[in-house]
């Protein structure tokens, strides 16, 4: 397999969201970003563009088709991984937003998962050690002892020894309080694990001395359900270089991100696995676990986003260049030549569909990854209105990281399906990047929380969250872009229907509230999805159209033929496309769910197919 780099990113893009509609620099030269400025932010964009390219887009396809392989015990990951970790970990893109008491760079949030945009779109599988590795090394940092963090937290940080998360086991998949892993104390203090858990991504690997990791365990007597789970640090190998008990019992066979080793680890097989307990109060497992599913699933969201702008931008540049049928103007000539296919109003049909839906998703992770670096800029900050703003930033963040993460990895896999539709014939083929890209982005729906979970987080606690003051919040904001450009010159239109659509995602949470009082709370697993739909289509449709009012005003400054122009331009039609093919469906979702359709609940089993 050729080592081609296929990976495409949009840095103007980035350049528009960061500093144009987001302002970023309202942040910088200031704490806590007071060594950063709007110049260095734009190199470290620039350089990681080229570093993915060169060290990750080049072991993609390579990576894809090796895999890891499990041999006598010990896993093996494709060739080139290795080295890429280590010149990972030197360039430094691991640690731009890490403290510098841990040996990070003190950057803003929104640049770390910028060039984490980058890195995940270059090479999903590689990325996905480092990213568990980091989100590891942050759960330590955050919950663990002032002697844990000293031992761990440096060496996870530079890439000496790397990271995971073990939740899942086999009896139980997504329903993580039925853990039977158990961990017993010790006389001096440390627990016996034992225990076995699957679906573990980066569950062993040759690229770290050793790994670090983070397993949800029961103690004797301790409550059932998720009340009574613990968190243990519980390394490979033991501190002194021996082994710890922890064994590679299998590799999943996967559709895709086959460079990633999923494993299956068995614990204290020989009663001689040793943990510690995260911190020092048994029972705190899920809280301490959730601050890493919190990033851990914006992380997904990132990924979502990387894989589906570098699909897009494949197929753009191959509907420039691919050259196929004539002009529909000119289809009744058979002499007439042949032109390339952006040419074709469907092609160029699914380019903007794509271009709309990649760049709407990319503002609604940057909206969320600012709010973080927003509450952050006010960490130390007494007097009211700070309170105030940090409980709001916070609350945003709550509110939009299910739709990040779900919506997100939905919208992934359907824009590289899109892709591979334009590619036609050759988009199915190896030869393309975009079928990877196809086959790697379908998990992303599934793990760190499948999408329904994600959707009943979002109806079940989000929207209440504050006693409703979250989703207040947001209604306000979107009122209030909806009040200053409801007559404005080009988008009036499109703003009026945004109004709509938000009219009909608030008219759902009266229907939620009637099932919940009402006795009927079956019914709202059953839509729940299409809320988050509806909810995820209203803020990038919000996003995007706030994108065009600001193009639209730029582009009017710019002399005729200026670079910018096009730019500009393509803003207001993607947020005009979006408006006028997507927002739509909002109030036709509330529709639907306002028909209190039972038929999944009232089908007999027996029904679905004969037995």
């Amino acid at each position: 397999m050729s080592q081609q780099n296929y990976y495409k990113a949009n840095l103007r893009d980035l350049s528009f969201l960061l500093f144009e509609q987001f302002h970023l620099q309202e942040l910088l030269g200031k704490a806590p970003y007071v060594d950063w400025d709007k110049d260095q932010v734009e190199t470290v964009l620039e350089e990681a563009y080229g570093w993915s390219q060169k060290y990750l887009g080049t072991l993609n396809s390579s990576g894809d088709a090796e895999g890891c392989k499990l041999v006598d015990g010990k896993v093996t990951t494709p060739a080139g991984f290795k080295e890429a970790w280590k010149a990972l970990f030197d360039a430094g893109w691991r640690t731009l937003a890490v403290d510098e008491k841990h040996g990070g760079q003190a950057g803003p949030f929104t640049l770390a998962m910028m060039v984490e945009e980058m890195l995940c779109g270059a090479n999903t599988s590689f990325n996905m050690y480092a990213a568990l590795t980091q989100g590891a090394a942050e759960v330590i940092g955050a919950f663990g002892t002032e002697d844990q963090q000293t031992r761990y937290i440096g060496k996870m940080f530079d890439g000496t020894w790397a990271g995971t998360m073990c939740l899942t086991e086999p009896h139980a998949g997504s329903d993580v309080g039925s853990s039977a892993s158990t961990a017993v104390k010790r006389p001096d203090g440390t627990y016996n694990i034992k225990g076995t858990k699957i679906y573990i991504s980066g569950g062993d690997q040759d690229l770290t001395a050793n790994i670090i990791h983070l397993v949800l365990a029961r103690t004797p007597d301790a409550p059932a359900g998720t009340k009574g789970l613990s968190l243990f640090i519980v390394p490979k190998r033991k501190l002194d270089g021996t082994s710890n008990d922890v064994a590679c019992a299998g590799l999943e066979h996967k559709m895709g991100i086959k460079g990633s080793a999923t494993a299956q680890l068995v614990f204290g097989e020989d009663d001689n696995c040793v943990g510690e307990l995260v911190g020092t109060t048994e029972q705190r497992g899920m809280s301490q676990m959730f601050h890493l599913m919190n990033y851990a699933r914006i992380g997904v969201g990132i990924q979502s986003l990387g894989i589906a702008s570098s699909a897009y931008l494949n197929a753009l540049e191959y509907a420039k260049e691919r050259k196929q049928g004539s002009s529909i103007k000119q289809w009744k000539d058979a002499t007439a030549p042949r032109v390339p296919i952006i040419e074709h109003p469907d092609v160029r049909r699914m380019l903007l569909d794509m271009k709309a839906k990649v760049e709407g998703l990319r503002a609604l992770c940057m909206k969320l990854t600012m709010h973080l670096d927003r509450a952050h800029a006010l960490v130390g900050a007494t007097d009211a209105d700070a309170k105030t703003q940090t409980e709001y930033h916070n609350g945003q963040v709550d509110l939009l990281v299910p739709l990040v993460k779900a919506y997100g990895s939905d919208q992934a896999f359907q824009i590289c399906a899109t892709a591979i539709q334009v590619f036609g014939g050759a988009g199915f083929l190896r030869d393309w990047p975009v079928e990877q890209y196809c086959r790697d982005s379908k998990i992303f729906s599934i793990y760190e929380g499948t999408n329904h979970i994600q959707a009943m987080d979002l109806v079940g606690r989000k929207l209440m969250q504050r006693g409703g003051a979250n989703v207040a919040a947001f209604g306000k904001d979107v009122g209030t872009f909806v009040a200053a450009n409801k007559t404005h010159a080009t988008l009036a239109p499109e703003v009026a229907t945004l109004a709509q659509a938000m009219e009909a995602m608030t008219g759902i949470g009266g229907t939620f509230m009637q099932w919940f009082g009402g006795g009927k709370i079956e019914m709202v697993p059953t839509v729940a999805n299409r809320f988050l739909e509806m909810m995820s289509e209203t803020v990038i449709g919000w996003l995007l159209l706030d994108a065009a009012v600001i193009a639209d005003a730029a582009a009017a400054k710019l002399p005729d033929g200026h670079a910018d122009k096009a730019f500009y331009a393509g803003k207001v039609f993607a947020a005009q496309f979006y408006a006028r093919n997507v927002l739509p469906g909002v109030q036709a979702k509330a529709q639907l769910i306002g028909k209190n359709d039972r038929s999944a609940l009232d089908m007999p089993e027996g029904a679905f197919a004969p037995a």
